[in-house]
């Protein structure tokens, strides 16, 4: 991931004082995982659609530090499970679309509708939900999949400075960031699907799912 590769060493002077503390009062990674996913959640449905997105903006951003903390509070413990590391994909799903979701509604039934936004943010929505899928998938069968124009840590960047901007009156912001946004996503989708398409597995046969029916090649 382009942001979290070269954010994560500055950042590590925040984030591992913090993530130490946990670890000495004995709280959990999965802990401050789902904490977090809660807040961001919370913070979104509620101060999105009543129009205080700066606050908003502000708040899940802080919210989306809980990322590196648990990450860093695994580490310290020994390392991460697989179930750790399965929850924090769920919540980041879970709260990437209590975000999109919320700007979606916000921007539906607002006093002056933006019929347009609403729908690029759905675009968003679906398209980073989609994202992730494509890895999962790929990477069940054995493909690994690495990178993509816009990964998480690019989206939220991108869609929270132009909510919190155009919160404080920035014109045009959140209009060019959801456009970025939209056109990047969908980018990355194709992005990944490429990856594995060109894997030297791609084109290796899986096993039918239980259940259904087997044809000989007489059959075909």
């Amino acid at each position: 991931m382009v942001l979290s590769s070269r954010g994560r060493g500055p950042m590590s002077l925040i984030i591992e004082p913090i993530a130490k503390t946990f670890v000495k009062l004995g709280v959990s990674p999965n802990a401050v995982t789902i904490g977090g996913t809660v807040l961001a959640i919370v913070f979104a449905v509620w101060l999105i659609p009543t129009g205080h997105v700066f606050a908003a903006a502000a708040l899940i951003g802080l919210t989306a530090a809980t990322d590196m903390v648990d990450g860093t509070m695994a580490r310290m413990v020994g390392g991460g499970t697989k179930f750790g590391a399965t929850l924090d994909a769920t919540c980041d799903r879970l709260s990437d679309g209590a975000i999109f979701g919320a700007m979606a509604y916000w921007f539906a039934t607002r006093e002056d509708p933006h019929h347009l936004f609403a729908v690029l943010s759905l675009v968003i929505l679906v398209a980073s939900q989609v994202t992730s899928y494509v890895k999962a998938r790929a990477e069940a069968s054995g493909i690994k999949v690495e990178g993509g124009l816009i990964e998480r840590p690019e989206r939220l960047l991108i869609g929270l400075v132009g909510l919190g901007l155009s919160g404080v009156g920035v014109p045009y912001i959140l209009g060019l960031s959801l456009a970025i946004l939209t056109a990047g996503s969908i980018y990355t989708v194709i992005e990944r699907l490429l990856i594995v398409a060109r894997s030297e597995s791609a084109q290796e046969t899986i096993e039918a799912p239980t259940g259904a029916r087997e044809f000989t090649a007489k059959e075909s």
